[in-house]
């Protein structure tokens, strides 16, 4: 099968041009930045004149609650959701029922993606207090990270002990994904709410309970660690100006310390609980103003490495009551890259810095084979979008939640169409559920 995109605006590897993409079966065969020879035959032909072709997003933080959370997402429909988003990779992550801390749960929740992901896969290896013998399994090659939960975000997986993270630092055969909050702090603070305002105070208050302070002292507990052992690490979901202060601005390829962050840190500020209440009511939280103004600004400076949604789907049912009692995560994948694209056009980054962020950098700090680029020879994952003010509803949410808190909101692109290796997987209307995504390769 050849399929030919014709004259799109490529946003690629820091520049944008006009050019031509062949695809063949499921490679990029070229890219012609001249006129398309006319001896160039292809099964089908789009004209992209005035749209923009990019790299599909590699999002490297998702929660598909598959298995044993299915009565509020799965893998097939949030892979339908992540399709209609541009996003041609995910990076499931270990939270589920039973917990993915063996690799023999690794290896039936791969055979599952293999049979129902409509996109590009990979499942990370949780951490706990005692699974150091299958952490020292992990083939590097197939599993992208150890996922280590140093806050209180999910039972049964906490660890922020010493002895335990000195031993998962020191032997992890492969990158550590953290998930830092100080959960000491987290409780003391939770009590001292509820002794003021009630059993369950108003989502207003999670903000405060988990503050930024929670955040930096696990940060920080974390980036010791890693340079105490020589670990690989990344930050999941930076949400304050203070963490910030650990990382630095050097090349990806050249820094063993990274972050990562959230379109809804990026995009709410603490002054929404009023609006929108538990709906964005996430861990970590939604912080101030300024927390948001030094997170966009490390998008541009080299500080944050990767954006990742952290998507997070729940029933509406789940998500009533306050901070104590309404659960916390959000379905983001969908409407990432458009949400993305919108701060684009305002001015937060340029398109370039987007793509990077969401395509290049992922590829290269998890090392991911022949994906993440517009290159001749690259897996042809592969998302098109137009120019388009439109307002999010629930109609075309495709999330088995069915809401989003973007609901109402008004961005300004849309997806065209995805190509998962060579493959439309979503064509701007409906998703080919005939489609199944590969297993994603680490080198």
């Amino acid at each position: 099968m050849r399929t030919l995109i014709k004259n799109a605006t490529i946003v690629n590897e820091g520049t944008e041009f006009c050019a031509s993409v062949l695809i063949e079966n499921d490679l990029i065969a070229k890219v012609f930045t001249d006129d398309v020879p006319k001896d160039i035959m292809a099964d089908s032909s789009i004209d992209a004149t005035g749209l923009l072709l990019m790299p599909g997003v590699i999002d490297d933080h998702v929660h598909m609650r598959d298995p044993g959370l299915t009565h509020k997402a799965d893998m097939q429909s949030e892979t339908r959701a992540a399709a209609a988003g541009g996003v041609t990779s995910v990076m499931d992550m270990p939270n589920v029922m039973p917990q993915t801390t063996t690799i023999e749960l690794w290896q039936q929740k791969m055979q599952h993606a293999a049979e129902t992901s409509r996109v590009n896969y990979a499942v990370y290896l949780g951490a706990t207090n005692d699974n150091l013998d299958e952490i020292r399994k992990i083939d590097p090659t197939r599993i992208p990270a150890l996922k280590l939960f140093m806050g209180s975000s999910t039972g049964g997986m906490l660890v922020d002990q010493e002895e335990p993270l000195c031993k998962i630092f020191s032997e992890c055969p492969t990158l550590i994904m953290t998930h830092c909050e100080d959960t000491q702090r987290i409780n003391t603070r939770m009590a001292e709410a509820k002794k003021q305002h009630g059993d369950d105070p108003s989502t207003e208050w999670h903000a405060w309970i988990r503050d930024d302070e929670a955040c930096y002292m696990s940060s920080a507990l974390a980036v010791s660690m890693a340079r105490k052992t020589g670990a690989r690490l990344h930050l999941a979901h930076i949400t304050t100006a203070k963490e910030l202060s650990l990382l630095s601005t050097e090349a990806i390829g050249s820094k063993n310390i990274t972050a990562e962050v959230c379109p809804q840190h990026l995009y709410y500020t603490a002054n929404d609980y009023k609006r929108l209440g538990s709906l964005i009511k996430c861990n970590p939280s939604i912080k101030s103003d300024a927390d948001r103004q030094a997170l966009r600004q490390a998008l541009n400076n080299g500080l944050v490495d990767v954006i990742g949604t952290d998507h997070a789907p729940h029933l509406l049912s789940e998500k009533l009551g306050g901070a104590a009692k309404a659960v916390s995560g959000m379905p983001m994948m969908q409407f990432s890259l458009p949400l993305m694209l919108t701060m684009s056009d305002e001015g937060i980054l340029p398109r370039t810095r987007l793509v990077e962020l969401m395509c290049h950098n992922p590829a290269l700090l998890f090392h991911i084979e022949k994906r993440g680029f517009i290159r001749e020879g690259y897996k042809a994952d592969l998302v098109l979008l137009k120019k388009q003010d439109w307002k999010v509803s629930e109609a075309c949410i495709l999330s088995k939640c069915g809401w989003s808190p973007l609901t109402g909101e008004t961005l300004s692109w849309k997806v065209a169409s995805t190509w998962c290796n060579g493959l439309q997987v979503y064509d701007g209307v409906t998703v080919n559920d005939n489609v199944r995504g590969e297993a994603l390769r680490f080198c």
